[in-house]
């Protein structure tokens, strides 16, 4: 038995998927989401009699909302083959861009944002572990991601190992 910790964000961006058959969506298009994390602690132990509290929430939360506000929102996502990164990086320079192994899906985005916020709770020493990351794309679609996020991603390394702000 252990405590969750969970936390959710809003965020706008925008993306666009060039390896499948939708023309739909290889056309750059913007989805308001909600990201949800779920914390536990590493090595789960008694509420201690004094603050009772698995660990403070602003110290759980404030790192992750400080990257989420800053660097995803109305960030654009593009996989690291998108035609559309070389322009970016010749014309846009300022645009906010999130580089992905291959595809930004959401199922993508859900484990590469476990990773994220995983590096971060390792490097602060917080004693907790990501056990879920939730993204609502739409009103009615979510995805939700459970595990070792460097089980199912296309490469191990990448800006979502590092602790810092970086997003491509």
């Amino acid at each position: 038995m252990s405590f969750v910790l969970r936390f959710t964000r809003r965020f706008s961006m925008a993306h666009r998927l060039i390896a499948g058959q939708s023309t739909k969506c290889a056309t750059p298009h913007g989805h308001n989401e909600l990201v949800t994390v779920d914390l536990v602690a590493a090595a789960p132990a008694p509420l201690d009699g004094h603050a009772n509290m698995v660990t403070e929430f602003a110290r759980a939360k404030g790192r992750w909302h400080r990257f989420v506000d800053e660097h995803l929102d109305h960030a654009l996502q593009l996989s690291e083959h998108d035609p559309l990164l070389a322009l970016a990086d010749e014309h846009f320079v300022e645009w906010r861009l999130v580089v992905t192994p291959g595809d930004p899906t959401t199922e993508l985005l859900a484990a590469l944002l476990a990773a994220k916020c995983g590096a971060f709770l390792a490097a602060e020493g917080t004693g907790l572990r990501v056990a879920r990351v939730t993204i609502e794309e739409t009103p009615t679609n979510a995805v939700v991601f459970e595990g070792n996020p460097h089980d199912v991603l296309p490469a191990r390394e990448g800006w979502w190992s590092r602790a810092d702000d970086s997003t491509r």
